[in-house]
């Protein structure tokens, strides 16, 4: 069981052949997988924030005036919109019942887009009720 203490330090002070840099058989640089993370909840530099609003800012700005189309004076043909328009603009208007009828609507979504209509179709609408006390719904 001797065994010569010169070979055994011969072996262990022998270097292992290192391959170059960029060789296909290099072993790949070690990557840091636990990266630094900001706390839960941290406030956000207000510093940076304003900065990049400016930074977006112009850009937005070159986009819509480069490449956007003209906005159009009223809805689509066709559209939900359109057809709600239409009922309106009939003589007697259009009750709040028809409407909920005709688009398959809940109440509260015909008020909804009725209240809404003036700032997105510039149309002005006029609400009142009728002699069975329906809500009748009828352009100016």
């Amino acid at each position: 069981m001797n065994t010569n203490r010169t070979e055994v330090n011969e072996n262990l002070t022998k270097a292992a052949p290192v391959a170059t840099p960029g060789a296909p058989d290099a072993p790949k640089a070690a990557t840091a997988k636990n990266k630094a993370k900001s706390a839960k909840g941290a406030p956000k530099s207000q510093k940076g924030a304003k900065a990049s609003a400016k930074a977006k800012a112009p850009a937005k700005a070159a986009k819509k005036a480069k490449g956007a189309p003209a906005k159009a004076d009223g809805p689509r043909p066709g559209s939900k919109a359109a057809q709600v328009l239409e009922m309106v603009a009939r003589p007697k208007g259009a009750t709040a019942a028809e409407i909920q009828k005709k688009m398959k609507w809940l109440p509260h979504t015909v008020r909804g887009f009725i209240s809404i209509m003036g700032s997105k179709h510039g149309v002005k609408i006029e609400s009142s009720k009728n002699e069975a006390g329906d809500r009748v719904y009828s352009t100016k």
